[in-house]
């Protein structure tokens, strides 16, 4: 059974030949990884949008009924919070992760409605080791968020800094 290491010494192996412990030299154009999915609820569209965003087609079914939504609708910074989660919770927490200097091109191609399963997956565009700072690499990525019909509903172009494997 594997287990999770600590610090720089985290090389072992999981079963699926995954590195317990991601460093910027595990990252290579081209690749693809999934960080999971997500079930969307109305009770929390309406949550978070009452918290963060209470525009009437994030916070009121009849009121976004009547909108050209036809119906309520996730809020796309609710989107981008659900995809950050996932992102965290199945990859970033896995790294030797340095932070990020943030990310563009954000866009909701389609509404994220209640009921709907999202999948997340990075796919990575680039990877170059820092010039100024020889323990660390970068990695540009594109995010992807897709319903369960397979449809687009979120995309971005991140960039994160990820420590070098030692020695």
């Amino acid at each position: 059974m594997a287990r999770r290491a600590s610090g720089d010494s985290a090389r072992r192996t999981q079963t699926d030949s995954a590195p317990l412990i991601r460093y910027f030299e595990d990252f290579h154009p081209g690749q693809v990884i999934d960080v999971g999915s997500v079930a969307v609820t109305e009770a929390d569209i309406i949550a978070f949008a009452r918290q963060y965003d209470p525009q009437p087609m994030h916070i009121d079914p009849d009121a976004a009924g009547r909108s050209i939504y036809g119906g309520l609708i996730a809020s796309g910074w609710h989107t981008v919070s659900l995809f950050m989660r996932l992102l965290v919770q199945n990859l970033v927490a896995k790294t030797v992760s340095l932070g990020s200097p943030g990310v563009e091109e954000l866009r909701w191609p389609l509404p994220v409605r209640p009921g709907d399963r999202l999948s997340g997956q990075m796919k990575v565009v680039e990877t170059r080791a820092s010039s100024s700072r020889p323990t660390m690499g970068i990695v540009r990525w594109r995010g992807e968020v897709r319903n369960q019909d397979g449809q687009l509903v979120m995309s971005l172009l991140g960039t994160n800094f990820f420590g070098r494997r030692p020695g």
